[in-house]
């Protein structure tokens, strides 16, 4: 079995609607980013304190990653599993805690494994957790072929030892502060599985259907290269973009509708262009040149021994420590007891976005406020 596989459980939200992408993306070499480092950063600290808290041995990982943001939001994942864990053996007194478990849904999925996270088997209801670092995307669980895909293997190893009726998926996201369960009847799974999922999987992984673009192309590694993607971004780009008296409501929200990923396309073609080029390739009318920088100090205690030796000392600047800095060094408890009174959270800048999304629409009168405080 080699490390990645060609319909992957991570990227099935992708292969299930475009199915000749999976294919197609084998074409290109799988570059991780910095994103994905440190998201594989926080799931490496995460996996260590769930260990730690479930009394098992582990080792704390080190990485260039480390900072009080991921320290603070991977102690709350942990304290989440620990809730979920309790609220089980309320009903099931032995269940099962699995760490960074490979599953194997292969029987669905041509050559089909993945990772989940955590899982708690029980009986009664099977819980499957899934932790997101990033905060780009919000990913909701409802629906989700990712986690369906790995409750059908964790059902493939434990539904003859443990009385399974339904199966729980949680997303946790704690920088987007979503936490996304979606609860179903394990039959409902099976029955998805036949009837859409191993038609579809047969069909991608034989790189057979249609090029379908959207929002799942943007994590695609043929995205760059992927004509039908082009194809669809440059008729949006063909609209008269007039001043917007002179288009429609309608027009206006179609436009707003795909601005976002039509934006991502583009940097993701510059990207490209930039990265190639840096290798070697010319560019019909480009040219490789040397972007703006700031000045920076070689050597600071350096720097500051000459400031000193001229005379002058005022030379260093005191800053307060941050909220996040001041909680961890406190906790929780005392934070809000010696700070509580002096911590406000401002109101956000007003952003539009599509009525999806969970937040609640902001009051007119209050972004009124809002302007004049501005």
């Amino acid at each position: 079995m080699s490390n990645h596989a060609i319909l992957s459980a991570s990227s099935a939200h992708r292969w299930m609607v475009c199915t000749p992408s999976a294919r197609l993306e084998q074409e290109f070499k799988d570059t991780a980013s910095k994103a994905a480092e440190e998201g594989s950063a926080a799931h490496a600290l995460a996996e260590h304190k769930l260990r730690k808290a479930l009394k098992m041995r582990s080792k704390k990982p080190v990485s260039d990653y480390d900072c009080d943001e991921m320290d603070v939001l991977t102690d709350d994942y942990v304290s989440f599993i620990l809730e979920q864990l309790a609220q089980v053996k309320l009903q099931c007194p032995d269940p099962l805690v699995l760490i960074e478990q490979k599953l194997n849904f292969s029987n669905y999925v041509p050559d089909g494994f993945g990772t989940g996270d955590c899982l708690i088997i029980a009986d009664g209801t099977m819980h499957i957790i899934d932790f997101k670092y990033g905060q780009g995307i919000l990913v909701e669980a409802e629906e989700n072929p990712q986690m369906k895909l790995y409750a059908l293997g964790a059902l493939e190893y434990f539904d003859d030892i443990y009385d399974i009726d339904n199966v729980s998926m949680t997303i946790f996201q704690p920088r987007r502060e979503n936490v996304s369960t979606f609860t179903v009847p394990k039959e409902s799974l099976y029955l998805w599985a036949a009837k859409v999922l191993v038609p579809t999987a047969k069909i991608a992984f034989e790189g057979g259907g249609e090029f379908v673009p959207g929002e799942h192309c943007q994590f695609c590694r043929a995205e760059v290269k992927c004509r039908a993607r082009a194809e669809a971004k440059l008729k949006l780009a063909a609209f008269e973009f007039e001043l917007p008296p002179l288009l429609s409501d309608e027009e206006i929200a179609e436009i707003l509708e795909k601005l976002d990923d039509l934006v991502s396309w583009a940097n993701t073609i510059k990207d490209y262009a930039l990265a190639t080029a840096i290798e070697g390739k010319e560019w019909p009318g480009y040219k490789l040149v040397e972007g703006r920088s700031n000045r920076r100090y070689t050597d600071e205690e350096a720097v500051a021994a000459s400031l000193k030796a001229a005379g002058y000392r005022d030379i260093y600047r005191q800053i307060l420590i941050t909220i996040t800095e001041a909680e961890k060094l406190l906790g929780k408890k005392k934070f809000n007891e010696v700070l509580g009174d002096y911590i406000i959270k401002p109101q956000g800048r007003p952003t539009l976005v599509s009525v999806n999304d969970k937040r609640p629409a902001l009051n007119l009168s209050a972004n009124q406020d809002f302007k004049e405080e501005k």
